[in-house]
């Protein structure tokens, strides 16, 4: 796809990728071949290579600010609730309260009446 948006002129810098992973960070940082990646089969690589190549940057980032958690993985509630904010998907009390109080538009209503 790089490839392809290139023809048409458009040009791109390192992809930055966030990584809740130090271990696979370090492991696509270093090509080192050593006890710990031996048994990984080559064709799982793929970060490191991508990374040699300069595609990506692999970029930290904290396990409780990883939105793609909310996708994969069982969350306690309050984690749930954070990345479910961070994400801009709102739960249905507030739906509920909001259509109490009058703030959302009548033509809504039957739509939101229908997901419920």
């Amino acid at each position: 796809m790089k490839a392809t948006l290139s023809d048409f002129g458009l040009r791109f810098g390192k992809i930055p990728l966030l990584v809740d992973s130090t271990s696979a960070i370090s492991i696509a940082k270093n090509p080192v071949l050593h006890s710990r990646t031996k048994h990984i089969d080559v064709r799982f690589h793929f970060l490191r290579d991508h990374y040699e190549k300069g595609d990506i940057d692999l970029v930290h980032i904290a396990s409780e600010n990883q939105l793609a958690d909310i996708f994969t993985k069982p969350l306690e509630f309050g984690a749930f609730v954070h990345l479910r904010g961070e994400l801009g998907v709102i739960g249905w009390r507030c739906v509920d309260n909001a259509l109490i109080k009058g703030e959302i538009e009548s033509q809504w209503i039957g739509l939101i009446a229908l997901l419920v």
